[in-house]
């Protein structure tokens, strides 16, 4: 019986830590700054604890680039009328978002998303996620 109490303490812990292991999104973004790309989605991965977007477009040299974009987790973006048929490859999509820290990095923070072909959008009318 103690060895249980005490893997369940441990089971417990190990659970309670992994909740507070969620980065900081002001240490990987620049939460001060937007930008926007636009180009072809390559990838749309619909998953927790976030989802994220990879899309090919220029950035600013003009030389095309994959982008990696976090967005909300699945659960989430699911309450919010997103799922992962949403978005498919090949789609030409806008994003404005905040870039990531390291400009090497082609990494933003989703705020808004377009799909001008059909007008599919995300963050216009108060989505948004932490």
């Amino acid at each position: 019986m103690k060895h249980k109490k005490l893997l369940i303490g441990l089971v417990a812990a190990m659970t309670s830590a992994a909740a507070f292991a969620h980065h900081s999104f002001t240490a990987t973004y620049n939460e001060t700054e937007t930008m926007q790309i636009e180009g072809q989605l390559v990838q749309f991965m619909f998953r927790n604890p976030h989802a994220w977007v990879h899309v090919m477009a220029p950035d600013e040299n003009g030389e095309m680039q994959r982008w990696g974009v976090e967005w909300g987790g699945a659960g989430q973006l699911s309450g919010q009328g997103v799922t992962r048929e949403s978005l498919k490859p090949g789609d030409t999509v806008i994003i404005t978002g905040n870039p990531g820290r390291n400009p090497r990095d082609h990494r933003m923070r989703m705020r808004s998303l377009l799909r001008p072909s059909d007008g599919f959008g995300w963050g216009f009318e108060g989505e948004n996620f932490d």
